[in-house]
């Protein structure tokens, strides 16, 4: 387990990762989680007192990573950017479980379930975390729907949250 203290930073144009807020890991220190890696993983840990699990290290080039901070995250910690955090990491082996009935439903349509095998293991993650990070039974029902239909239509992560979007306006 590493330990350090972080700022709080947030993107201001940074393509897709414009607005985020996050944290930057340094090359030595994510060096002593996994050396030299240069793919995303995933950690677990504290930042400050708030514990974390199944977070995504991201890397942006010359060896430092980020681990970026949904909503839930900030919450907990109640800091924004420009705060100071103490951070404890650790590399996290725990595969991501789907939502309950998930599974069932991708049996159902073949074509979503073989697009859906066919993709990294990094790229189904988004959609189960994306599945699971509602607490009502019934919006976790409406995302799996729409997961299955963006599988069913071959759409990534990416371009299903897209489409949503634009379905929206």
């Amino acid at each position: 387990m590493i330990r350090f203290t972080a700022t709080i930073r947030k993107f201001d144009e940074q393509g897709e990762k414009t607005g985020w807020t996050y944290i930057e890991v340094p090359q030595d220190l994510a060096d002593q989680l996994k050396p030299n890696t240069k793919t995303s993983y995933r950690v677990k840990g504290k930042l400050d007192k708030h514990s974390i699990a199944g977070v995504a290290m991201l890397p942006m080039g010359a060896g430092t990573f980020i681990i970026p901070l949904n909503a839930t995250m900030r919450k907990a910690i109640g800091k924004k950017k420009g705060a100071m955090l103490d951070v404890q990491l650790a590399v996290d082996n725990m595969p991501l479980q789907p939502p309950p009935g998930f599974m069932e439903c991708l049996a159902d349509e073949p074509q979503a379930k073989a697009f859906y095998e066919s993709m990294k293991l990094s790229h189904r993650n988004y959609f189960i975390k994306w599945m699971g990070g509602v607490k009502s039974e019934a919006a976790q029902a409406k995302r799996i729907a729409q997961v299955i239909t963006a599988l069913s239509r071959g759409q990534n992560f990416v371009e299903m949250i897209r489409s949503a979007k634009a379905a929206r306006l």
